[in-house]
C-alpha cells in the first residue's frame, strides 16, 4: 500500500477527463483502508471512492484523498430449497460478477447485464434495467463508517432504496465505504421479459423458450447496440434519469405530444423516457468540440476526445434547460457530478 501524490484519474474514470488526484491509493482489504484512514493520517477533506468511475463526471481536481476500492472476492454463504445467497467483494466487476452467477444457473440478474461499474456501486445507486432493479435481489451489505471507523450491516431496509438512489447518496454520502455485498439469487428463475424491447430482442434471437442465459444476452445485444464503449468513447452510461410524473400530467402532455412514451408505475404516476425527450428537442447527435450526445441514444453524453468535465456538465445544463422549457420536465442526473 503506498500514498501516491499528484496522480492522474483519466484511466479511473470510465468518461475519460483529465483531472488529478493530490494524494491517491488502492486498497484490497479492510485492514489495508483501515491503515490508511488511521487517526495518525491527516488528509484535507473526506476521501473519494471509486469503484469503476463508471458514474462520475470530474469537473475539478481533486484536492483531498482518492482511493481506489480493489476489495475482491466471491462466496455463496447460504444455501436453502429456492435461494442461494453470494457475497461479492465491492471491487468486483459488476458485469463479470454476473456472468459468474448465470454460469452457476443462480437467477436474477440476468436483467442487470453489461451495467458498466463494479459490484460496490450497485446499491450506491440501485442500478437498474429492463424491468429490474438491484433491491429486488438484495440482501444486506457491509460498509465500514469513516468517521467511527467500524463497520456497519445494511439490510434493504436501511438502505432506502429509490430510483437510482439510497441513504449512500444523500443521507450518508461520503460517510461508508462499501466493502461488499450479498444477494439473494433464485435457483429457479423468475424471468422478466416484457420490459421495453427485451421481447423483441428475444424473437429475433428466435428464442422460444428464454432461461436466464437468452434474457443476459438479449440484455446485451440490446446494450451493445445503443451504448458505446467507454473504452473507445468516453461515457458513464445515461446520463440522466427517467422523470417521474403524475398521470394527469402525463395525459396532458400526451395531448400535447401523442408520440410520448411513458410507462405506468404502480404508484400511480407514470415514468418518462428521457431520452425521447432529448431527442424531441433536437440534442440527439449533437456534438460541440470533444463533448456531445451520442447519435444512438440521446441519453449519453460522451467525450470524443479530450472534453473537460466543464464542458459536459454545460450541455448537460443545456439539455435540461431545453426539456423544462417544450416540456415543463425537469431531468435529473444519474451520474454524480464531482
Amino acid at each position: 500500500m503506498q500514498i501516491q501524490e499528484n496522480i492522474s484519474l483519466k484511466p479511473l474514470n470510465s468518461f475519460g477527463i483529465d483531472v488529478r488526484a493530490r494524494y491517491f491509493s488502492a486498497f484490497d482489504d479492510i485492514d489495508q483502508l483501515e491503515e490508511i484512514l488511521s487517526p495518525g493520517r491527516q488528509w484535507p477533506a473526506s476521501p473519494l471512492i471509486l469503484g469503476g468511475g463508471s458514474n462520475i463526471l470530474f469537473t475539478k481536481d481533486v484536492e483531498g484523498l482518492v482511493l481506489k476500492n480493489n476489495i475482491k472476492g466471491i462466496a455463496v454463504i447460504h444455501e436453502d430449497a429456492e435461494h442461494v445467497y453470494v457475497k461479492a467483494g465491492a471491487g468486483e466487476n459488476w458485469h463479470q460478477f454476473v456472468q459468474y452467477c448465470i454460469g452457476r444457473n443462480w437467477a436474477g440478474l440476468e436483467n442487470l447485464s453489461l451495467i458498466p461499474g463494479n459490484v460496490g456501486a450497485s446499491p450506491m445507486q440501485n442500478i437498474g434495467a429492463y424491468g429490474v432493479e438491484l433491491r429486488d435481489v438484495f440482501l444486506d451489505l457491509e460498509a465500514f463508517h469513516i468517521g467511527e471507523k467500524r463497520i456497519c450491516t445494511f439490510t434493504n431496509f436501511d438502505c432506502e432504496f429509490g430510483y437510482r438512489d439510497s441513504v449512500f447518496k444523500k443521507k450518508y454520502k461520503d460517510q461508508f465505504v462499501i466493502i461488499n455485498v450479498t444477494f439473494r439469487l433464485r435457483k429457479r428463475p423468475i424471468l422478466h421479459t416484457s420490459y421495453g424491447s427485451l421481447e423483441q430482442e428475444l424473437d429475433r434471437m428466435g428464442v422460444t423458450q428464454p432461461d436466464i442465459r437468452s434474457v443476459a444476452q438479449a440484455v446485451i445485444n440490446i446494450r451493445s447496440s445503443k451504448l458505446p464503449d467507454p473504452k473507445k468513447i468516453g461515457n458513464a452510461g445515461s446520463f440522466f434519469k427517467n422523470p417521474e410524473v403524475a398521470l394527469p400530467v402525463f395525459e396532458a402532455l400526451k395531448n400535447r405530444f401523442p408520440g410520448i412514451v411513458g410507462y405506468p408505475l404502480d404508484n400511480g404516476n407514470v415514468k418518462l423516457a428521457a431520452g425521447w425527450l432529448i431527442e424531441q428537442c433536437g440534442w440527439k447527435g449533437y456534438r460541440k468540440g470533444d463533448a456531445g450526445c451520442h447519435d444512438r441514444q440521446a441519453l449519453v453524453l460522451v467525450n470524443y476526445g479530450n472534453a473537460r468535465g466543464a464542458d459536459i456538465l454545460q450541455l448537460s445544463q443545456e439539455i435540461q434547460a431545453s426539456v423544462l422549457q417544450q416540456f415543463s420536465v425537469t431531468l435529473n442526473t444519474e451520474v454524480n457530478i464531482f
